[in-house]
């Protein structure tokens, strides 16, 4: 894999085949975490997804057996393209290469018992098809800090947020993960969901999109 004069790895726009890990944030709009009755995190709230959970544009998420209440929530992913370990905030963006609309599944119903038991999310979140994602998009065509993300099931509009909503910015947020977490080209960052989340049925579709910028679409099963 080559890098470009910026130290950007040539390969990041193939996110899904390059990376090495999706790390995702809970909680970061409020009127969502007042949804689910949760308090607002006074830091970053971190789990990860494996890269299996990827499902590309047109492609189909498995609704499974495990659960009766699956969920869609809508999200900016951040695509890494170079790197990134203990690096300050006044630099980390220049290890974004760039974005792409995402979504978080969730079997809500699982991740609830997690929850009172003090468990993982990993059976609410980790399954196979868990990460339905659009094409990548270059860093320049996005603004993070304002950034609409909008998601619709069955051509019924559920979410429509805005990035400057965010408790933690993208660039605090990728601070954060990499004081700990070393991020590397390819990796995914989902910055969290706004209001709105809602159950999935198997033959819905679903329609993802940053308005003007790019969509995708996706079918349960």
């Amino acid at each position: 894999q080559s890098t470009g004069s910026s130290g950007i790895n040539a390969e990041y726009g193939d996110f899904v085949r390059a990376g090495s890990k999706i790390v995702c944030v809970g909680r970061n709009y409020a009127k969502h975490a007042k949804e689910l009755g949760n308090a607002l995190p006074t830091k970053p709230l971190l789990f990860t997804k494996p890269t299996t959970c990827y499902v590309t544009n047109g492609g189909k998420v498995k609704y499974p057996t495990i659960t009766n209440d699956l969920h869609y929530e809508v999200e900016l992913g951040v695509v890494i393209g170079k790197r990134a370990s203990q690096v300050p905030i006044e630099e980390i963006m220049n290890h974004v290469a760039g974005y792409a609309i995402s979504v978080d599944i969730t079997c809500r119903d699982i991740q609830e018992d997690c929850k009172k038991e003090r468990s993982p999310w990993t059976m609410a979140k980790c399954l196979d098809t868990f990460c339905p994602v659009g094409e990548f998009i270059p860093s320049e065509r996005i603004d993070p800090l304002n950034t609409e993300v909008l998601l619709k099931v069955n051509n019924e509009l559920k979410q429509h947020g805005n990035t400057k909503d965010m408790i933690f910015s993208v660039p605090t947020l990728i601070e954060y993960i990499n004081r700990h977490i070393t991020l590397l080209p390819g990796d995914l960052v989902l910055t969290g969901t706004p209001e709105g989340v809602g159950p999935l049925q198997r033959g819905d579709e679903i329609y993802a999109a940053i308005p003007g910028v790019t969509e995708a679409t996706f079918t349960v099963e």
